[in-house]
Protein backbone atom coordinates (compact mmCIF):
# COMPACT_ATOMS: atom_id res chain seq x y z
CA UNK A 1 0.00 0.00 0.00
CA UNK A 2 1.43 3.39 -0.96
CA UNK A 3 1.30 6.37 1.38
CA UNK A 4 -0.64 8.26 -1.29
CA UNK A 5 -3.51 5.76 -0.87
CA UNK A 6 -3.93 6.69 2.82
CA UNK A 7 -5.82 9.58 4.41
CA UNK A 8 -3.47 11.44 6.75
CA UNK A 9 -5.27 12.24 10.01
CA UNK A 10 -2.50 14.15 11.80
CA UNK A 11 0.22 16.64 11.10
CA UNK A 12 0.55 19.05 8.26
CA UNK A 13 2.34 18.12 5.07
CA UNK A 14 3.62 21.72 5.07
CA UNK A 15 5.16 21.40 8.58
CA UNK A 16 8.88 22.24 8.18
CA UNK A 17 9.73 19.91 11.07
CA UNK A 18 8.21 16.98 9.14
CA UNK A 19 9.48 17.77 5.67
CA UNK A 20 10.74 14.20 5.20
CA UNK A 21 7.43 12.62 6.34
CA UNK A 22 9.33 11.35 9.38
CA UNK A 23 7.11 12.61 12.22
CA UNK A 24 4.68 10.41 14.17
CA UNK A 25 1.35 10.31 12.33
CA UNK A 26 -1.84 8.35 12.00
CA UNK A 27 -3.42 7.44 8.68
CA UNK A 28 -6.75 5.88 7.70
CA UNK A 29 -6.96 3.18 5.03
CA UNK A 30 -9.74 2.81 2.49
CA UNK A 31 -11.02 -0.12 4.60
CA UNK A 32 -11.29 2.19 7.64
CA UNK A 33 -8.39 0.74 9.60
CA UNK A 34 -5.66 2.90 11.14
CA UNK A 35 -1.96 2.90 10.26
CA UNK A 36 0.39 4.27 12.93
CA UNK A 37 3.77 5.82 12.15
CA UNK A 38 6.09 6.41 15.09
CA UNK A 39 9.38 5.56 16.73
CA UNK A 40 10.05 1.84 17.08
CA UNK A 41 9.65 0.68 20.67
CA UNK A 42 11.30 -2.21 22.45
CA UNK A 43 8.98 -2.14 25.48
CA UNK A 44 8.35 -5.88 24.98
CA UNK A 45 8.60 -8.45 22.20
CA UNK A 46 5.31 -8.62 20.28
CA UNK A 47 4.08 -11.76 18.51
CA UNK A 48 5.41 -12.57 15.04
CA UNK A 49 3.94 -10.29 12.40
CA UNK A 50 3.31 -7.43 14.84
CA UNK A 51 5.35 -4.41 15.81
CA UNK A 52 5.37 -1.74 18.49
CA UNK A 53 5.52 1.99 17.83
CA UNK A 54 5.54 4.92 20.21
CA UNK A 55 3.67 8.11 19.35
CA UNK A 56 3.08 11.28 21.37
CA UNK A 57 -0.31 11.71 23.05
CA UNK A 58 -0.99 14.93 21.12
CA UNK A 59 -0.88 12.95 17.86
CA UNK A 60 -3.65 10.64 19.10
CA UNK A 61 -5.71 13.60 20.30
CA UNK A 62 -5.34 15.26 16.88
CA UNK A 63 -6.43 12.06 15.13
CA UNK A 64 -9.46 11.67 17.41
CA UNK A 65 -10.52 15.25 16.56
CA UNK A 66 -10.04 14.58 12.84
CA UNK A 67 -12.24 11.47 13.12
CA UNK A 68 -14.85 13.26 15.23
CA UNK A 69 -14.35 10.93 18.21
Amino acid sequence: MAREELTRLTGSVDDPECSQNDCPNLYRTKRGSIIVQGDASDAFTPPDGEGLVEIPEHVLREAFRALGW
